[in-house]
C-alpha cells in the first residue's frame, strides 16, 4: 500500500487516486540553460521510481514532465554566448535527454515545452490581472496577489502577516 504525506492534514494518508485505477502525475522539468546536475537527477529518479511503482501496482499512469525552454537565465546565456535562444535550448535538451537515457529513466507520456503555451500564459495572466488576482510591479513583472486568495497558506502553513510585501528572491 502506498501512503503519501498530506500537507493540509500534516500526516501520512493512504493513496487513493481521484479516478480509480488512473493516476496523473506532473513534475516541473528542467530549465534548459545549462547541463543537468545531480539535483536534477535526484528529482527525476524519484519520480521515475514513483511512476514505476504505480505501474507495478497496475495503475494507468499519465506522466507529464515539462521543459522550460524560455526564461531569463536562457535569454542571458544566449546574450553572453552570442547564440540564438533556440541554439541554447536545443543543445541542453539534447544533453538532458542523453543524461536521462543514461539513467534509464522512463520517458514521460507528454513533455510539453513552455514556448508551446506562451499565448495561453499571457491570456491567463491577463485574466488574473483583470480580476485583481495579480498585479504588475514597477519593474514590469507580474505577481500573484496572495491576499485575494482566502485559503492562502493552508498547505504551506504560512501566515499572510509573516510575508514581506514586495520581497522576492532573485
Amino acid at each position: 500500500m502506498l501512503h503519501i504525506y498530506d500537507s493540509k492534514r500534516q500526516q501520512k494518508i493512504l493513496f487513493q487516486p481521484i479516478i480509480p485505477g488512473n493516476v496523473t502525475l506532473y513534475t516541473c522539468g528542467v530549465t534548459v540553460y545549462d547541463y543537468c546536475h545531480i539535483g536534477h537527477a535526484r528529482t527525476f529518479i524519484i519520480f521515475d521510481i514513483i511512476v514505476r511503482y504505480l505501474q507495478f501496482q497496475n495503475y494507468r499512469v499519465q506522466y507529464v514532465r515539462n521543459i522550460t525552454d524560455i526564461d531569463d537565465k536562457i535569454i542571458n546565456k544566449a546574450w553572453q554566448s552570442n547564440e540564438p535562444v533556440s541554439t541554447i535550448t536545443t543543445r541542453f535538451i539534447q544533453a538532458l535527454t542523453a543524461d536521462f537515457k543514461a539513467l534509464n529513466l522512463l520517458t514521460p507520456n507528454q513533455e510539453p515545452r513552455a514556448t508551446q503555451f506562451i499565448p495561453q500564459m499571457i491570456e491567463l495572466v491577463q485574466r488574473l490581472m483583470a480580476k485583481g488576482f495579480a498585479y504588475q510591479a514597477t519593474n514590469g513583472d507580474v505577481y500573484y496577489n496572495v491576499r485575494k486568495f482566502k485559503n492562502y497558506g493552508n498547505l504551506s502553513k504560512r501566515k499572510l502577516e509573516e510575508l514581506q510585501h514586495g520581497a522576492r528572491v532573485d
